[in-house]
């Protein structure tokens, strides 16, 4: 059980960051080591993990981009996330199952492909705008849907509008952290009963962590060589897999 654990933290860490869906990986390794535990739980625990990873791994990011310009940014798109979360919460989570993986998976693959030809302009972190964080809230609420990835759209989504590449990485990413802690919120009540928690999550909160920081510094150095849309191919290759399993 505990290796169980650990490994689940690694894909977590490794699959949050990464554009492959890590809500997808969860829900198929979560089902193959027939876990008995609350699903939503696990996958909020593991959360914590990558999002110690993301504020380590930005540290000297936040003050520079604490502007008032950014800042309204960052509170509109969570706001925005939180809109679509708290109205689609019910439907949302009854989709954590691996036959509805497929689509969002395919569509996640689409877009990031298209990042190749349409991605990335010259707009830095001073020149971001209200509706870059508007357009990034819609697509991070969306992305709580299993199987679309949460970086994938929200990057792909800033670099469309012509954000510079390494911007749409940071910027991405710090608006997430109001967006995890605002799941794990929301969530706190499932954590307070004892039979939704295993101590062995702790040990996946770790692996979490530090696969996290590895992830966050190999996207980084990715994302600089104008590779993201390579991603693409791995959402298709595995909707493909999913689709021959089912």
């Amino acid at each position: 059980m505990l290796i169980k654990y650990i490994f689940l933290g690694i894909i977590q860490g490794l699959t949050e960051f990464l554009p492959v869906s890590s809500s997808a990986h969860l829900v198929i390794f979560q089902e193959l080591f027939g876990l008995s535990q609350d699903k939503v739980v696990l996958s909020i625990a593991l959360h914590l993990g990558s999002l110690a990873a993301l504020i380590v791994f930005l540290f000297k990011d936040i003050k520079r981009f604490l502007k008032p310009r950014i800042v309204s940014s960052i509170l509109l798109a969570t706001f925005v996330t939180a809109v679509i979360v708290i109205l689609g919460q019910d439907y949302f989570e009854s989709m954590f199952s691996s036959g509805r993986l497929i689509l969002p998976l395919i569509v996640s693959g689409i877009i990031l492909l298209s990042t190749k030809k349409f991605g990335g302009g010259l707009r830095g972190a001073d020149d971001l705008k209200l509706a870059d964080g508007f357009w990034l809230g819609l697509v991070q609420g969306l992305s709580v849907i299993p199987g679309l990835s949460r970086s994938g759209v929200t990057i792909s989504t800033l670099l469309f509008r012509g954000v510079e590449r390494e911007t749409a990485f940071k910027f991405s990413f710090l608006a997430s952290i109001l967006a995890i802690l605002g799941a794990l919120f929301f969530k706190v009540k499932d954590f307070a009963s004892p039979a939704c928690f295993d101590r062995y999550m702790l040990f996946g909160f770790l692996g979490a962590f530090l696969s996290g920081l590895l992830a966050l510094k190999v996207l980084l150095a990715i994302i600089r060589r104008a590779r993201f849309y390579l991603f693409g191919y791995y959402c298709l290759a595995l909707a493909l897999v999913l689709w021959r399993l089912l």
